[in-house]
């Protein structure tokens, strides 16, 4: 479901306007980071409670934003992308290892698989996606026979009631995650350009696409008018903003300011080195990964 955002009612007195703004795709994932950090129950649960930061390239840059630092390469941060035209896994431990933190501390050396055993209706769970749809529902791919991170986090946060937030920017919205769920297996392919995954879906996330991001970080309402372009912009997507012509002014200096973030370089190491080098055989290219 897509995060609700609590929109501010029109000053009397304050003149309407628009604007057109355009997000490459490295600069939504700043935007949607941004934001996440300054989400409520992100802010409580830093101070308050736990936070889990899941592995992702997003997620990359919520770290940089929660914690004030850098990471160099940011899609060594994830495990599974979409790279080079094919589906591929990353190799080795992410280059950013703070990921838990509790009560405003970077829990050094930690287990997620272990620390979300002490989740509870205010901590934060964040984890990236594949897919989004009209209806708020996300969609992550798993490769992993586990089920991956959101096969971990699922079971435990839904019962109990914590949050998960997930940053997924517009240049994912398909027209059904479930129906495009159906399509999907690790087992289900003959032939794959990459690894074989199944889209999992997650009907109860709350979902920040670019368009929630600039209503919490500005007021301004933001609307999706069309995605894609070339020469840099592939992926890029074109939206309206609207509103009290302050709280466009806002919006509008606020995505200026995000303006020119450098798009996000391959992996250090990918699990499958070329799907042609395995005769696209999905089974085969499904090996590498070595039943984890």
């Amino acid at each position: 479901m897509f995060y609700e955002v609590e929109y501010p009612q029109p000053e009397p007195g304050q003149k309407q306007i628009k604007a057109l703004v355009v997000l490459n795709p490295a600069e939504s994932r700043r935007l949607l980071a941004k934001a996440t950090v300054a989400l409520p129950e992100v802010q409580n649960a830093y101070k308050n409670g736990m936070i889990i930061i899941g592995r992702g390239i997003t997620n990359a840059f919520v770290s940089e934003e929660l914690f004030g630092i850098k990471i160099e390469n940011k899609a060594s941060q994830t495990a599974g992308l979409v790279c080079n035209g094919i589906t591929n896994s990353t190799v080795g431990a992410p280059p950013c290892t703070w990921h838990v933190v509790r009560k405003g501390k970077v829990v050094e050396g930690a287990d997620s698989n272990v620390e979300i055993l002490d989740f509870g209706p205010d901590d934060v769970f964040i984890k990236g996606g594949n897919a989004i749809d009209m209806d708020g529902n996300a969609g992550v791919f798993a490769a992993s026979v586990k089920g991956g991170t959101i096969g971990m986090c699922w079971p435990i946060v839904t019962p109990r009631g914590s949050h998960l937030i997930m940053p997924i920017g517009l240049e994912k919205l398909v027209t059904s995650v479930i129906e495009s769920s159906k399509h999907t297996g690790l087992y289900y392919y003959k032939y794959t350009m990459g690894l074989p995954a199944r889209l999992m879906p997650v009907v109860l996330g709350k979902v920040l696409t670019e368009i929630q991001a600039i209503g919490v970080m500005t007021g301004a309402r933001a609307y999706h008018l069309g995605s894609g372009g070339v020469g840099g912009s592939e992926g890029a997507v074109v939206l309206a903003l609207e509103g009290d012509e302050k709280r466009v002014e806002k919006a509008f200096e606020f995505v200026k300011s995000i303006k020119g973030e450098p798009p996000v370089k391959e992996p250090d190491e990918l699990r499958v080195s070329s799907a042609k080098d395995y005769n696209y055989d999905a089974q085969a290219q499904f090996a590498t990964l070595g039943g984890v």
